[in-house]
């Protein structure tokens, strides 16, 4: 397999349903390691695996975007959003549309399950930025992007920069950077099977 990277719209992984994930090997291990590098390469704070074109139901968090504070380091395997309370608006961004902002609605509060590297199930209940972080990220594992959940006279204003993105992809295409569209489904399906 080539090596990771992460994926820029409209790359389709960004937009495919991720299938959960059945038993953790050492390769799955590998590719979490590979996750975190890439996302304080990039400055984020989280990043999940479509986003380096892999259908996986996974995704990594570390809010303090800092590679030393491995503490801070959370992966979510499976992860099921159980509870939600309250309603707030908050800036959000994603290493997949870099340097697009826009304002999102998101639950305040949020309890969720999910798997960790040890295939130990917990539960975690959050709320401020670490609520947003993971919404952001779950939504990513259902093929959504931020700004499908901005207020459309919002969401307008980025339009052009959206555009812009999808140029850009199309002429890596066109250099053979990337394959087609219809090349890159069939991975996915491929990659999928490899889950058992």
């Amino acid at each position: 397999m080539a090596a990771l990277q992460i994926v820029n719209y409209p790359h389709p992984a960004l937009r495919w349903k991720s299938k959960p994930i059945k038993s953790i090997s050492p390769e799955l291990v590998n590719t979490v390691r590979t996750m975190f590098d890439l996302m304080y390469e990039a400055r984020g704070i989280g990043l999940a695996a479509n986003q380096v074109g892999l259908p996986y139901r996974l995704f990594v968090i570390n809010l303090t975007a800092d590679p030393d504070e491995t503490e801070e380091e959370f992966v979510f395997i499976n992860p099921e959003i159980t509870k939600r309370k309250g309603t707030t608006e908050g800036e959000e961004g994603c290493l997949s549309l870099p340097q697009l902002y826009g304002d999102v609605k998101r639950s305040e509060e949020i309890t969720l399950e999910a798997y960790d590297l040890d295939g130990q199930l917990f539960e975690i209940a959050l709320d401020d930025l670490a609520a947003r972080a993971v919404q952001h990220e779950h939504d990513h594992l259902e093929g959504i992007m931020f700004p499908d959940r901005m207020v459309e006279d919002k969401r307008i204003e980025l339009d052009a920069q959206i555009a812009d993105f999808e140029v850009q992809f199309r002429n890596q295409q066109q250099r053979g950077e990337y394959p087609s569209d219809e090349e890159i489904r069939k991975e996915l399906s491929q990659l999928e099977l490899n889950l058992g």
